[in-house]
């Protein structure tokens, strides 16, 4: 009797529609996550997002995946999963009774044996780069015939670069997807994303960030500030949100370090003086200006503004 086939959504995985997540992963991308539904639903089609990196296009899919966990969506997609896999997990081969068999033509032929399921691939333009890996396997076209039918949905994620380098060489490719510019979030928005992303840091940290609501935004305005396109180090590539979100979450790790329960002043300061996201000049700036914008706060706190260092 042959053995049944191993299932390569469990091996290799994640079912981001049964996360349980803390708040919504994409504040303020409506518009962004409206043109993926109607991607999705439209018939033979499946969803390709292009953007910079660290602007939160992976980001963009668990807040799919949250919407559909509350029934935000409409209902042809209510109930549906979604399936996150790294490409790099599928290389390869695997032993099935016996036989030598392709993970991603394990995958292929499971996932056309479900309903409801939407397969999410980072790192989309893999599927078409020649010499991407040591695998002689043309993944995009045994994708093919499955997304011409409708038999599969995906959402690709690339970077810019990657999509005209890769991906618009394999014209058949492009053709099975609705492309979707993911541009770099608006200055306010990344504040809005900073307030609402704050309470998934306070319960994976185990420490609360110390201030009310009005407080949060006039200290996530000033990282904003400093964190602007030209401040930044080209060569990181860190965009809006990513790079305000890496300074709050180093602002989180330095509390935890120090054995306290509360996020406060001291350690935005420390983790903006520490980000080698900035450059120099324009971190000194925001150190400066730090010490007079929350001298209020700081004195309040019993902190002499001058003794941050």
């Amino acid at each position: 009797m042959n053995a049944e086939k191993p299932s390569i959504i469990k091996m290799y995985g994640e079912v981001l529609t049964d996360k349980e997540y803390v708040t919504n992963p994409a504040i303020a991308r409506d518009n962004e996550i409206n043109q993926m539904i109607l991607a999705l639903i439209t018939p033979d089609k499946s969803a390709l997002l292009v953007g910079k990196p660290g602007i939160g296009k992976t980001a963009l899919i668990e807040g799919l995946a949250y919407r559909i966990r509350l029934n935000m969506v409409p209902d042809v997609i209510k109930g549906w999963r979604i399936i996150k896999i790294n490409l790099p997990a599928l290389l390869g081969k695997m032993l099935v009774n016996g036989v030598e068999v392709s993970k991603l033509q394990l995958l292929i032929e499971e996932l056309d044996n479900v309903e409801k399921t939407i397969l999410f691939i980072d790192e989309v333009h893999l599927l078409v780069a020649k010499n991407a890996s040591s695998v002689d396997v043309d993944f995009a076209n045994m994708l093919k015939p499955y997304l011409d039918r409708g038999r599969i949905l995906m959402i690709g994620a690339t970077t810019s670069e990657e999509y005209e380098e890769y991906i618009l060489r394999d014209r058949a490719f492009v053709r099975r997807f609705i492309k979707i510019d993911i541009a770099e979030a608006k200055p306010e928005d990344v504040v809005k994303i900073l307030l609402g992303t704050t309470p998934k840091f306070e319960k994976k940290m185990g420490v609360t960030l110390a201030y009310s609501e009005f407080q949060r935004e006039r200290i996530f305005e000033w990282i904003v500030e400093y964190t602007s396109e030209y401040k930044r180090i080209y060569e990181i590539q860190n965009r809006y949100p990513d790079i305000c979100l890496t300074i709050l979450s180093s602002a989180f790790s330095y509390a935890v370090f120090q054995n306290q329960k509360e996020v406060r002043l001291p350690h935005l300061y420390l983790a903006m003086k520490n980000t080698n996201t900035i450059y120099e000049d324009a971190k000194k700036k925001a150190l400066e200006d730090f010490k007079v914008r929350f001298a209020d706060m700081l004195i309040k706190e019993g902190i002499n503004p001058d003794s941050l260092t």
